[in-house]
């Protein structure tokens, strides 16, 4: 008897692998200035649904298990969680305030929120999203990392032109750092020696030695340099110039400019295919979402979606680091 049941699931569970891999593999995206979203088939490059999901969606992300991706709604105020097979909108949770870029920390005991209008750093318990502390941190909390070991989050301050490290034991702001105008992305170099972070009111990454509190070093990249996203190697990193319309392959060790490559539009959040093939870039100012060809740079599609779309997020991505 337990022999049947076992190959009854056996088969079930087959069954349910090939389902999801016949099934078309959907890009999400997140259109902020008309509150929808847009599903784009990876395999036909054409938007197959738009809906509403919220006042300003601007990111999204996965839940660690990635059954679930998570849509932070900042102007009405609350979390939508999508099935990221389908799209599928499975659950909302109010009343989290002002939610503009989210994250987990590695350890997956909290959940922190970045309230860009409201200045300030919510920490929520990723368990039940009950709120453990709120942090006043003027001005403009933007984007967030973290240590590996979940010690502290970083987040950058836009309108300060500061990040700020925050002690996730005692949820107090432990330093304050001055860099250049604008700062946005920030990023953890997988040595865990510097934290990069990009300056969108100029033209450069600023590289902290955050040990020290110390600025080291600023890569030239092109104006607006603005958000970070993996290659999933370890070494190498994406990094959008949303002025200059162009997105720059760092090296993390080198700490240089590998390539630089043209995408038109305002080039922000970018997803990378599992097997870096191809590059999606939400273009901010066009209504689109470029496709680039990883060898030969060039864009192979031009996908019309809503107005100013931000976050993107696929199922099949590169790893994170």
């Amino acid at each position: 008897m337990e022999s049947v049941i076992y190959m009854y699931r056996l088969s079930f569970l087959m069954l349910l692998l090939f389902t999801i891999s016949a099934r078309a593999e959907i890009a999400v995206i997140l259109n902020s200035g008309d509150a929808s979203v847009s599903l784009v088939d990876t395999t036909t490059y054409q938007e197959i649904k738009r809906f509403p999901v919220g006042k300003e969606p601007h990111h999204l992300m996965a839940t660690p298990d990635d059954r679930e991706l998570i849509v932070a709604n900042a102007a009405s105020n609350d979390l939508v969680f999508l099935d990221p097979l389908t799209g599928e909108i499975l659950r909302r949770i109010p009343r989290i305030s002002d939610p503009y870029q989210i994250a987990y920390s590695p350890d997956r005991k909290w959940f922190v929120s970045a309230s860009n209008r409201l200045d300030r750093i919510d920490i929520y318990h990723a368990a039940d999203f009950k709120l453990a502390a709120r942090i006043e941190a003027p001005k403009t909390p933007s984007h967030i990392a973290f240590t590996r070991d979940s010690a502290l989050t970083f987040v950058t301050l836009q309108e300060s032109d500061e990040i700020v490290a925050i002690d996730l034991k005692t949820h107090t702001i432990q330093w304050r750092h001055k860099v250049g105008r604008q700062p946005a992305g920030i990023w953890m170099t997988p040595d865990e020696k510097h934290l990069l972070v990009a300056i969108t009111g100029e033209d450069y990454v600023e590289v902290i030695d955050w040990r020290k509190r110390e600025s080291v070093q600023k890569i030239r990249t092109g104006k607006g340099a603005h958000n970070f996203q993996a290659m999933g190697d370890g070494r190498r990193l994406l990094l959008s110039n949303r002025m200059e319309n162009t997105v720059s392959i760092l090296d993390m060790q080198s700490l240089k400019v590998m390539e630089t490559f043209r995408v038109p539009g305002g080039p922000d959040d970018m997803e990378l295919t599992r097997d870096g093939k191809e590059l999606w870039v939400t273009s901010r100012w066009t209504k689109q979402v470029q496709v680039v060809d990883m060898d030969s740079k060039k864009i192979k599609h031009s996908i019309p979606v809503g107005r100013s779309p931000h976050g993107i997020y696929f199922l099949s991505h590169a790893p994170r680091h």
